[in-house]
Formats: C-alpha cells, structure tokens, sequence
C-alpha cells in the first residue's frame, strides 16, 4: 500500500475556490490525493478547476465536513500548520522534522495535515484538536504564505523524505589516471612553451591546475577533447615570440 493513502489535507474553511484548486495541484505533483474540506468556499467554482489544472479529480473525490473535529475523527495523528508561537503552541516543529516524525506512522495510522483560513489561520481551539503542531519558518519581515504555498511545502517535505523522490544520477566511468598524467604533462609543455610556467618552480601552478581539472571530474571523452584543444593550441604557438611584457 501507498502509505501516502494514509494521510489526508485538510482545509479549514478554505476563502478562495482557486486556492483549492491550486492546493489539489500541489498535492498531486507530491503524490498525495486525499482532500477533505471543513465549511467554506464552494468548490465547483469554475476558479477552482482552472487552478486545479490536471488535478481536477482531487476535486471531484474531496470531502466536506461540518467541523474539524468531524474531520479528525478517524485519524490518530494530526498536525496543525500554524505560524504563530505562544502559551497554546510552545513545541512548535519545522515542516521537515513534522514529516521525519510522520512517515514512519503512516503504515499504520492515519494521519491529517491541517490547514487554516488564508486570512487568519486556525483558531486556538482548532490547533488544540491536533496531536503536533508545526510551521514552516519565513523571514520575519513578511511571514504569511498562500495557502497551495504552505500545502506544496509541506508535501514535498513528505515526499521528498520518503524515498519516493531520487534524482536520477547518471554513472559515467571517469578517465583513468593515466590519461589524466598524460593530458597534465602535455599542458605543462605548452604552459612552458608559452611563457606561463617560471621554469624554475613550474609545480607552484601546475599544483593549482591539477586540482581544478581534477574537480571537474573528467571522463575520457573530455580528456580527449582537452587534449585535441592543446594540441590545437600548440601548433597555434609555433611562432611565438616569448612571454608577453607587462
């Protein structure tokens, strides 16, 4: 089972039916589906599917209550996103730590993630009907996110957590350190050959160059081309006329 199936947004009074459609959005890109709606906006608002964009379907197979409490009543764990701290809301955790805490619960348990008004979040009384509380932080400059922002933020924390995100990393065998010695001697040559390199200490900079090309990781592809450019290069120089005068 997808544990995803175990935990549901929930939106408590929801103000604008285009927000709604952009939160079906967002949590259909982080693969999570289930919806529920406490009062608020209606949601066949033409706003709402054209925000929803191919999320449509979370629309159609939300759930509307009567209350939060209504909402909560199957779930064992639920998490009420809040910006505010103080007497009511002390342990306050971050999206990510609320989602490290989360996933292990979800093969288990059911869980709700709880959204506020756009314009004043959730009541006191309201963050008391959940088990955590949690926030994402913002610059105290100007805190407020929209709602789909908040929902997206707290989804990826999720998904990105749960081993169903991984970039997929492309294994490309590198040069092997003799074609890179090889590449090396030939820039030392045309480095002296140029003027570049004091002929007394040419490993003060030669050190330098190493470490940058060996950042770069080269496969041998590269090396050839870096080599065919040096080559390039020195036939260029064949009539040079010493070290440019400063």
């Amino acid at each position: 089972m997808n544990p995803f199936d175990n935990i549901s947004i929930v939106l408590v009074e929801p103000q604008h039916p285009g927000n709604v459609g952009m939160v079906c959005r967002a949590m259909k890109n982080m693969g999570i589906t289930r919806l529920r709606i406490v009062k608020g906006c209606p949601i066949d608002h033409p706003d709402a599917a054209k925000f929803a964009v191919s999320a449509k379907d979370l629309l159609a197979t939300a759930q509307r209550y009567g209350s939060l409490a209504d909402a909560l009543a199957d779930t064992e764990i639920s998490i009420a996103t809040t910006r505010r701290h103080g007497k009511y809301r002390q342990e306050v955790l971050t999206a990510g730590e609320a989602a490290t805490r989360l996933l292990p619960q979800l093969d288990t348990h059911k869980a709700a993630l709880v959204f506020g008004r756009e314009d004043s979040g959730l009541t006191t009384e309201e963050v008391s009907l959940c088990r955590w509380n949690a926030t994402i932080p913002t610059s105290d400059e100007y805190g407020s996110l929209n709602l789909s922002q908040a929902v997206l933020l707290f989804c990826f924390e999720l998904f990105s957590r749960s081993g169903s995100f991984a970039l997929e990393q492309e294994l490309r065998p590198l040069a092997p350190s003799g074609a890179l010695e090889s590449c090396f001697g030939q820039l030392e040559d045309l480095l002296m050959k140029i003027g570049f390199l004091n002929p007394q200490n040419p490993a003060h900079i030669m050190m330098s160059l190493r470490r940058i090309l060996f950042r770069a990781e080269m496969d041998a592809r590269e090396v050839t081309i870096l080599r065919g450019m040096l080559t390039q290069m020195e036939w260029a120089a064949g009539n040079f006329q010493g070290k440019k005068k400063l």
